[in-house]
């Protein structure tokens, strides 16, 4: 375990003193008197060398981000701020879409204007992409919230249930396909530039796993109050009649209970490589019909990289970026692994296969700047056909392969809250990758102004386009030296409904 005790240095005091006045005196955004959230970056005056660009230097990064904020409403709830959390959940709520398109969305982003709170959905973004990723988080913030601060009752709000009931209706609908996975456009999430992650990418997944159980969880604590939490295990010609708000509660309940059952084994079954899973992939037969079949996405064995035996080694692990009819994306994408173990879609010995595949590839990985979006980018023809000549999505930069260092806590979080709940860790090495990550973060990022991501094969260069007091780096480096210097213990803060439990209520 890494010892919370260490002394700090005078370095590390002044650099976690900078941040914090950052976060709470210049990023975060008032409305009515509240702050409602943080700024995706803090404007700055343009440096000589953007002079006569100030017009357009900030572009949306001075409006609160549902996605940026969530290492923001972390920090504030170990932090004892637990009331900006629910004003910040309130807000978003209360932005939740109620037209006939895009019914029970949440906003990408919002901004105070003339007085009123604007709300982007994708009609304002580059691309005109919605960001799918922001809906999936609420009711997981959300779930956070009400077990961190015991807000019971904030959970039972009418309200608050009602937007549960929008965000499932958007869910749990029928669709032309058999898969329980969600099918979002190229750059529906963090990845918001085209990368060819189109169709059901694994940062989704994740956050869908997650954001399922959350709701159950919280539709679980309703129940519980109005006493009506023994009826989900009989059925509807079984149980008294109940009133039509709480008899749909029970349905969606139900569910989405099916729903993340069927999500969670699609996953172990089809984005999980090892070496041996690997090995069996590759002597598949292929141009299978039927039901009884083994290779159900028709893939070739030529579409199976040759970097990826030596990469990923005996022990190592990893789901991969997306599985698609004959086009697997054997990427590796940081974000949705570490919530596929935050989660616990991984069991705890693929847990520990993961973080050995990180610690033996910390060079690729971690490099000069923790950490590495995505392994490999994207070069050359693939680049130009598959990104559209993106030029921030050039390789080695932004999220082609560009170095983020507010991924590490998530990296934290999974390694921490893996070891407290399941087992010590058979490879010591990922600790060892943690502090010393840490430590570059302590470095680099106060002398690179914060910068949001940073370019190159190991993430030296400050990234061509990033904004400066980025407010989820700010938060990033924060979360991390509450883990490892301040308490340890609260890794386990994202923790969600187990779903084994959750099955036994209606069985």
């Amino acid at each position: 375990m890494i010892k919370s005790q260490k002394k700090a240095t005078s370095h590390e005091k002044s650099v976690i003193e900078s941040a914090r006045a950052l976060l709470y005196e210049q990023a975060l955004v008032y409305y009515e008197g509240k702050p409602i959230g943080a700024v995706a970056a803090i404007p700055q005056r343009p440096s000589r060398f953007e002079k006569g660009a100030a017009s357009t230097l900030d572009l949306n990064y001075t409006e609160v981000f549902i996605r940026d904020n969530v290492p923001v409403m972390i920090y504030f709830l170990v932090d004892g701020k637990a009331e900006i959390v629910r004003d910040f959940l309130d807000t978003c709520l209360s932005l939740q879409s109620d037209t006939f398109e895009t019914a029970g969305v949440f906003p990408t982003s919002f901004t105070e204007h003339q007085g009123s709170l604007v709300a982007d959905y994708g009609q304002r973004a580059i691309g005109r992409v919605a960001s799918v990723d922001a809906s999936l988080w609420w009711p997981i913030l959300a779930y956070i919230y009400v077990q961190r601060s015991g807000d019971r009752a904030w959970a039972c709000q009418p309200r608050v249930q009602l937007g549960l009931r929008r965000f499932l209706g958007l869910i749990l609908h029928p669709w032309f396909r058999d898969a329980p996975t969600l099918q979002v456009p190229d750059g529906a999430f963090m990845i918001d530039r085209p990368l060819d992650v189109w169709g059901a990418p694994l940062e989704i997944q994740t956050l869908l796993h997650g954001a399922l159980l959350s709701s159950a969880g919280l539709i679980q604590i309703d129940l519980e109050a109005k006493g009506c939490c023994g009826l989900l295990g009989q059925s509807c010609t079984e149980r008294p009649k109940l009133d039509d708000f709480t008899e749909q509660q029970v349905v969606q309940f139900r569910q989405t209970i099916s729903w993340v059952k069927r999500l969670r084994n699609y996953l172990l079954k089809h984005y999980w490589v090892n070496t041996k899973s690997v090995q069996v992939l590759r002597r598949r037969p292929t141009e299978q019909y039927g039901d009884s079949i083994v290779n159900e996405h028709n893939i070739q064995v030529e579409t199976i990289p040759h970097w990826l035996q030596n990469w990923m080694g005996n022990e190592g692990g990893y789901l991969i970026g997306n599985i698609r009819t004959g086009r697997p994306d054997f990427r590796f994408f940081t974000l949705g692994n570490c919530l596929g173990a935050i989660f616990d879609v991984l069991s705890p010995f693929q847990q520990q296969s993961l973080f050995q595949l990180i610690s033996q590839n910390r060079v690729d990985l971690i490099g000069q700047m923790p950490m590495r979006i995505c392994h490999p980018p994207l070069e050359d023809t693939d680049w130009r056909k598959k990104t559209g000549y993106d030029r921030k999505n050039l390789p080695w930069c932004y999220h082609n392969g560009g170095h983020w260092p507010c991924l590490l806590w998530f990296l934290a979080i999974a390694v921490l809250r893996h070891q407290q709940r399941h087992s010590p860790l058979r490879e010591m090495a990922i600790l060892e990758v943690l502090q010393s990550s840490y430590e570059l973060l302590l470095q680099r990022l106060p002398q690179q102004g914060w910068a949001e991501y940073f370019d190159g094969p190991t993430g030296l260069w400050t990234g061509q386009q990033a904004r400066l007091n980025q407010t989820w780096t700010i938060t990033g480096l924060l979360l991390m030296h509450h883990l490892l210097r301040v308490n340890p213990a609260d890794a386990r803060i994202m923790d969600l409904p187990d779903l084994r439990t959750l099955i036994k209520l209606y069985r």
